[in-house]
């Protein structure tokens, strides 16, 4: 069974989607398009840019979306999905590519989420940081004992987690986590704690878009970074997304569950190729592929 996969933040790069843009007429009209509901010319960004100005969240968001959705349009009747799925951001970019939403709504919503935890995060000093080298459960433990916010965010595959709150209780846990024996714990240089309760004013604004955006009955299922498990009704679907800023991107169990179900193949559909790393870290037997036009 096919599984293709979305990524999130931090897959940018310098010159993304340019090639569509230039090969593709379908490309070409939605990026101009994007352009046109962002309010900004996104692609001078995305093709000329520096990492610098890729970086900024409101940039970045829509930038690895519009690269992974485009891509997937452009892929026609080889875009065969069995299955789908979508690391943090990834997962709205899933959610277009399997006709549950429209690429018009997808965006909006991405540009608004995008916002939305930028002003979160200006909020408070917070950041996340990346664990390697542990059991997901002694990560757990030092994030409860040490005090002020910090939770595990991403299950990224077995050995390595990546936390988030607050500066000091992120960096108070980093030494917890040396001392327990981590092979590193690695402050990442993110804007905020994002999957962590610190987004909660993020995800109350963005609760409402979600519950005003009209969603259609996917083509197959999606695999939710809240839940790990397959979803096909829309309200649940709309109540994942919402919950998903505040709480943790279960990427490791997602693949788990996706290889129990069936998948044999993992399609990586996006900028780089971050995802299909893990996958293998995740299971050693599953076959990725990237989607090319």
């Amino acid at each position: 069974m096919n599984a293709y996969i979305f990524p999130g933040q931090g897959a940018q790069f310098s010159g993304m989607g340019l090639k569509l843009f230039e090969n593709s007429t379908l490309a070409k009209k939605l990026f101009e398009q994007a352009n046109s509901i962002l309010g900004f010319k996104i692609t001078d960004i995305m093709f000329k840019g520096t990492a610098e100005e890729l970086k900024e969240t409101k940039v970045t968001q829509p930038a690895v979306f519009l690269h992974s959705v485009i891509l997937a349009k452009t892929l026609g009747q080889n875009f065969k999905p069995d299955m789908v799925a979508g690391h943090s951001l990834g997962e709205f970019s899933a959610l277009v590519a399997n006709g549950a939403m429209t690429f018009e709504d997808g965006l909006k919503l991405v540009s608004k989420r995008a916002l939305a935890m930028q002003k979160a995060c200006e909020l408070q000093p917070s950041t996340m940081a990346a664990v390697l080298g542990l059991d997901d459960d002694i990560v757990e433990k030092v994030c409860a004992m040490t005090e002020g916010v910090v939770v595990a965010a991403n299950y990224n595959c077995p050995g390595q987690l990546v936390i988030s709150g607050d500066v000091d209780a992120i960096n108070r846990a980093c030494d917890s986590l040396k001392a327990e024996g981590a092979r590193r714990a690695l402050v990442l240089p993110v804007g905020g704690a994002f999957h962590s309760p610190l987004m909660e004013p993020a995800r109350e604004e963005l609760a409402a878009a979600i519950e005003n955006t009209h969603f259609s009955k996917p083509n197959c299922p999606i695999y939710q970074n809240v839940t790990a498990t397959a979803v096909i009704d829309e309200a649940s679907i709309k109540s994942n997304l919402i919950s998903q800023l505040t709480a943790p991107v279960r990427w490791t169990q997602s693949v788990q569950q996706m290889i129990a179900d069936g998948a044999t193949l993992f399609t990586e559909v996006g900028p780089g190729n971050v995802l299909q790393g893990l996958v293998k870290k995740i299971n050693r037997d599953a076959e990725t592929a990237s989607a090319t036009h």
